[in-house]
């Protein structure tokens, strides 16, 4: 029997999560609300938050699988990407717990564990797929060959697709995080009221850097010729953005399924928590004959459950690392 107990501390969540053969019998997530006053994450306040919340986090999480510590057979953690302090705490306590229980300690890229998430319960992609991975930090369509073989064949040149939405809603005058109230708003909203640009990036990378500039300077004219403009269109303008993200994250994959002829397709990372990329998605994969897949809710945002399976799986391969590891905050794919 293989016990994995999954650390995640990248940004702004605290998570433990513990994997039995495969199986993800806990996952618990500490939230940061701390953040929401300064509008976005602040990394000193973070780190600080993660040493608060780490130890009776990973004690939930055993509790809640009905194990003990001395049953845990490794520790897999995220290395990396992310905020240096945050990662040092989740490295600090998996690097400690494993020196202390004598066992094997795993490092896990956090993007390659989105992608991952997928095999938490069924159904599975078959190897090969495609995957769109979208979050505050990342935007890259992923070809994945094998559990540890991923090849990374479009990504973001500036802004993240998160990023844009966060930025969108700070235009709008929207509390943070912006991207779900974008989403909630849309819902409501005619996506073709306000006509926004689609980059014309080479290849399969993509640019949000001056779409966030053409929603700014829209808001700012119209707010020249009506002051109560937000309010008035609010709806209208979160359609709009949320559908021209959504058409330029899946016209890149559309292309990349087309050169590579994958059939099976996958979206991952925070964004694809948005409800509008989950329909679109969804259509396009009926219209092209594909077979798609959506992480539940809950494996969307950073989870431990995700470090926790990626571990499992690189635990049956003994991929250890000693206690020399440390943590990066950037992170070769």
């Amino acid at each position: 029997m293989a016990v994995i107990l999954g650390i995640e501390s990248s940004c702004d969540e605290t998570s433990a999560s513990i994997c039995i053969n495969g199986e993800i019998k806990s996952n618990i997530i500490a939230t940061q609300a701390i953040h929401a006053k300064y509008g976005g994450v602040v990394p000193e306040l973070a780190s600080r938050a993660h040493q608060q919340n780490i130890i009776p986090t990973v004690d939930q999480a055993i509790q809640q699988a009905k194990i003990t510590k001395n049953d845990v057979d490794a520790v897999a953690f995220t290395r990396g990407p992310g905020l240096l302090g945050s990662l040092l705490v989740g490295t600090s306590f998996a690097k400690s717990f494993a020196l202390a229980r004598n066992i094997p300690l795993i490092d896990i890229n956090h993007m390659q564990a989105h992608i991952l998430a997928h095999f938490i319960e069924d159904p599975k992609p078959n190897f090969p797929f495609l995957c769109l991975t979208v979050s505050g930090g990342h935007t890259q369509i992923v070809l994945v060959k094998d559990y540890f073989d991923m090849e990374l064949i479009g990504q973001t040149l500036d802004d993240a697709a998160g990023e844009a939405f966060d930025k969108t809603a700070k235009i709008l005058n929207l509390p943070y995080p912006g991207g779900p109230l974008i989403d909630k708003y849309a819902k409501d909203g005619n996506p073709t009221a306000f006509k926004l640009p689609e980059p014309q990036i080479a290849d399969l990378n993509f640019s949000f850097s001056g779409l966030k500039t053409a929603i700014l300077y829209l808001v700012q004219a119209e707010m020249k010729k009506n002051p109560n403009f937000l309010d008035e269109h609010m709806q209208d303008l979160c359609a709009s953005v949320q559908d021209r993200i959504v058409t330029i994250l899946l016209n890149k994959l559309k292309k990349a399924a087309k050169q590579t002829g994958v059939k099976d397709i996958a979206i991952a990372g925070g964004v694809s928590a948005n409800s509008g990329l989950r329909k679109s998605l969804l259509e396009m994969g009926d219209k092209y004959n594909w077979r798609v897949f959506i992480p539940k809710f809950e494996y969307c945002t950073d989870n431990a459950a995700m470090i926790a399976i990626a571990g499992y799986h690189k635990f049956l391969n003994s991929e250890f690392v000693g206690q020399e590891v440390t943590p990066l905050a950037r992170i070769p794919f």
